[in-house]
């Protein structure tokens, strides 16, 4: 898992095994009656934002939470609102651990405005300013991934999983739980994933870390939360997982991991 830190990501090649798995399959609205006006933004998205070129991907659960990850390492998590078909999300925006703005600060808040058709495509704009306060934009053109539909369960998830950065093997066990250990920072993860909407390739992680050395060892006792999707369209099966969290000062982190399976 990612406990390593100054990572680039490897959101282009996991773009690309996404869109092996066709980019057209549908989702139920937002109700799941097939009778609602209001579309759904349930799903694996993935796309490009045509301001900076940079690959995004989208992770939106049934429950409305939303994580919005771009090419550079930039996260940008929060609630995700469905009106109709107009798309509206209050969204904090972070760092990759170890990475800052250029202005020093490491996290802000945005609004993220567009249009949503269930099963189809997502277009949306980006409007952020970080703590430090640098303006970062976006216009973000995504589209429905068919994985979205796979099922999801412990049961599915579970396996050992290798960082791609790292090294260190991410255990995760039928019944949902978590671990690791990071010989590189001593960082031991303790956590667990759920699902709580099986009908969709998406789950809800948590974690903590502990024992963490050096510059990581502000990471020790921090709550991280957030979402994951296994990729089995590439070879061997990938999870991307993206969580955030506060530490008791006050401090803000977000973490982008990437896991092969073996």
């Amino acid at each position: 898992m990612r406990t390593s830190l100054n990572r680039t990501l490897g959101i282009a090649g996991l773009c690309g095994a996404l869109l092996a798995g066709g980019c057209n399959s549908t989702l139920n609205d937002a109700t799941g009656s097939g009778t609602s006006t209001t579309q759904s933004a349930t799903g694996v998205w993935t796309g490009t934002d045509s301001v900076t070129g940079d690959t995004v991907i989208a992770l939106i659960n049934s429950g409305g939470l939303g994580t919005f990850i771009r090419g550079d390492g930039l996260q940008f998590t929060g609630p995700v609102q469905v009106s109709g078909s107009t798309l509206a999300a209050a969204v904090v925006g972070y760092q990759d651990f170890g990475n800052t703005f250029t202005d020093g600060s490491t996290y802000g808040i945005g609004t993220l405005n567009g249009s949503v058709t269930t099963g189809d495509s997502i277009t949306a704009s980006l409007s952020f300013t970080s703590n430090g306060g640098t303006a970062v934009s976006g216009s973000w053109s995504l589209t429905f991934q068919g994985l979205s539909n796979n099922t999801s369960s412990d049961s599915t998830i579970s396996g050992n999983y290798t960082d791609v950065v790292t090294g260190a093997v991410l255990s995760i066990t039928s019944l949902g739980v978590m671990n690791s250990q990071n010989p590189a920072n001593n960082c031991v993860l303790n956590g667990s994933v759920t699902t709580n909407d099986t009908s969709h390739d998406l789950y809800e992680v948590s974690y903590t870390f502990g024992s963490c050395t050096g510059t990581y060892a502000v990471l020790n006792g921090v709550q991280f939360t957030g979402l994951a999707t296994l990729n089995t369209n590439a070879s061997p099966g990938q999870i991307t997982m993206v969580v955030t969290g506060t530490s008791t000062a006050g401090n803000q982190y977000g973490i982008v991991s990437t896991l092969n399976g073996s």
